[in-house]
């Protein structure tokens, strides 16, 4: 039987949403499979009742807003919706450095050969850095410890995802109550609504006017443009090899349960992210037994990408709940701090977060594991004053990326297999401890008082938004599941094209490579 699209992909972030646009533009037929909503600016969760919370292990009853897996030593911040990890992410469009490619990667993957590709993000995303007249009180305070320290000439404000109104007022603290009065609408060149950013603190929770340019606002738009179709609420099963192509298994969420359907593709592209992609590789290597030639280093070289966070208190507004998540930075990437290479960056936190703080017991979301880091962090912030006073300090370094994703047993479910995570947590620690050292000097020199990070220090976990690994390229089957190229070894026209990749920690956000490696796939399958 002839395949019914010429590609599937599965999964809408960094990874899927680049390669669906570029196929879709070419004029092949593309169906994108994606396991969450098709989220609007109206259904964003912000009250205790909306759907806050994807489970995996539940999507029919749970298929909300934040996957957040708890593993063994890391806790994961995933995204789940049309658009994928941009749903949640602080808008950094930034490059990795150029000494990044001289290790670890395919020797036909450097900085050299991605700089048209980053190019053609930008053109996408149009990032751009907070304007001067708007810089946030935590841009400001980052400068100024910078500058006291001696590192003003690593000081830099980011270049962001987001649209600014170089005309609109930074005038207040608190977010205005009713967000539209304040942003100016636009229509984007995809025909998709938007407006500009009001500095309302919720970029990682869904910007209420539409300001972040979000995959599902650009590059899925242009795939669904150009003749592609994306079905949300689709959580792809297996994978098999049929008549030259393959079928791909899916359920389909619906009110009435789980749904089971299939399609047929002559290509596959598997871009469900690090965790994603790498269990559904896993279960068809070991549970279907479908794909049995997956390499054996399948699931190897995972990294949390040395994702790090202090909050200080200080003597002074901070007010960590107004402008974009992320504004700039302090370079350490060049191994000047004992040999440790991170990128130091301010952080936010989104308004909402105000319920917590002020222990409003009756905001509690469906996840346990979740809601109890939040409260815990909570608790400990109120018990140091008032939440506009804080200044989080947000960190990405180079670990050690030897993690390992694997399917294990559950205690509660022995008879069906779990992703689960073997990490060793000393591999990361000079890393995050030079991190934790500087986080203490930036906020001391800004009259901050650094609190101990709790997690880390007494739970032993790190919090990641930027898994990457587990599906990493190589030269050979040997050393790698997929070539310079994304595709499978062993399997033509399968591919994975995301973060999983990705065969070492980049050491700062990383959403731009996962999409110039995107891009570059994508016209090199368009040659073949």
């Amino acid at each position: 039987m002839a395949a019914k699209f010429d590609a599937i992909v599965i999964g809408s972030g960094f990874g899927g949403a680049v390669t669906a646009c570029r196929l879709a533009e070419a004029g092949l037929r593309v169906l994108v499979l994606e396991r969450g909503r098709r989220w609007k600016s109206t259904t964003y969760p912000r009250q205790p009742g909306d759907p806050w919370v994807w489970d995996q292990e539940n999507p029919a009853e749970r298929n909300g807003w934040l996957d957040f897996r708890v593993q063994r030593g890391v806790c994961v911040a995933l995204g789940a919706g049309v658009g994928g990890g941009s749903l949640i992410y602080a808008n950094v469009v930034v490059d990795a450095q150029p000494w990044l490619f001289d290790t670890g990667w395919p020797s036909e993957i450097s900085y050299s050969a991605l700089q048209p590709h980053y190019q053609r993000v930008e053109t996408m995303l149009h990032p751009r850095p907070v304007p001067a007249s708007q810089e946030p009180e935590r841009l400001k305070i980052l400068r100024e410890a910078a500058e006291k320290l001696g590192y003003g000439n690593r000081f830099r404000p980011l270049p962001l995802a987001v649209t600014f109104d170089a005309a609109w007022k930074a005038d207040r603290h608190v977010p205005a109550p009713v967000y539209p009065l304040d942003s100016r609408p636009w229509v984007n060149e995809h025909g998709k609504q938007q407006g500009t950013c009001i500095h309302c603190g919720n970029c990682d929770i869904g910007c209420p006017v539409q300001a972040r340019n979000t995959l599902d606002l650009n590059y899925l738009a242009r795939a669904e443009s150009c003749g592609g179709e994306i079905r949300p609420l689709h959580m792809v099963r297996s994978i098999t090899p049929v008549n030259g192509g393959y079928r791909v298994e899916f359920d389909r969420i619906d009110d009435r349960g789980l749904l089971p359907g299939q399609e047929t593709a002559a290509r596959v592209i598997v871009a469900a992210g690090s965790l994603g992609s790498t269990e559904l590789l896993l279960r068809c290597r070991d549970v279907y037994h479908t794909l049995p030639q997956l390499s054996p280093v399948l699931g190897q070289h995972w990294s949390a990408n040395g994702d790090f966070l202090t909050i200080s208190v200080h003597d002074r507004p901070t007010y960590p709940t107004v402008g974009p998540t992320i504004t700039a930075a302090i370079d350490f990437l060049d191994a000047s701090q004992g040999g440790s290479r991170f990128f130091v960056e301010d952080g936010g936190f989104p308004e909402v977060f105000r319920a917590y703080f002020e222990h409003r017991n009756k905001f509690q979301l469906k996840n346990l594991e979740f809601n109890a880091m939040v409260l815990s962090l909570a608790f400990l912030l109120r018990r140091n004053g008032s939440i506009d006073q804080m200044m989080p300090w947000f960190a990405q370094g180079v670990d050690a990326a030897t993690g390992r994703l694997y399917l294990g047993s559950s205690w509660l479910r022995p008879w069906r297999k779990k992703l689960k995570l073997e990490w060793d947590r000393e591999s990361t620690r000079r890393t995050t401890d030079a991190i934790f050292e500087m986080h203490k000097r930036l906020a001391e020199a800004t009259g901050g008082r650094p609190l101990f990070p709790f997690f880390w220090t007494m739970l032993k976990t790190l919090i990641t938004p930027h898994p990457l690994g587990g599906c990493a390229m190589g030269r050979t089957v040997e050393d790698g599941v997929v070539s310079h190229t994304g595709e499978v070894f062993g399997y033509r026209n399968f591919y994975v094209v995301d973060g999983s990749v990705v065969p070492r920690a980049i050491g700062l956000n990383p959403s731009k490579t996962i999409a110039a490696l995107a891009e570059r796939n994508a016209e090199l399958m368009l040659q073949t």
